[in-house]
């Protein structure tokens, strides 16, 4: 998966970046009710996994971060 550095609004920095996995994508569709979530990307950094989208770095509010994977 390519990773990028981004702004993410919860570390308030530039972090490493990725776009989500296909589990993770079924999970956020279920979670917003949205058709698509292709343009969405996780934040790496620990404990963050932020979800923003590339043009919109505070999509959601409350935030919503990707649940570890079990």
């Amino acid at each position: 998966m390519p990773v990028r550095a981004m702004y993410c609004y919860t570390c308030d920095s530039d972090e490493q970046h990725r776009s989500l996995t296909a589990g993770e994508k079924t999970w956020l569709r279920s979670r917003t009710g949205r058709r698509s979530v292709e343009e969405f990307f996780m934040c790496e950094a620990p404990s963050c996994r932020n979800v923003r989208s590339g043009f919109n770095k505070h999509p959601f509010d409350p935030v919503i971060r990707v649940p570890l994977p079990d």
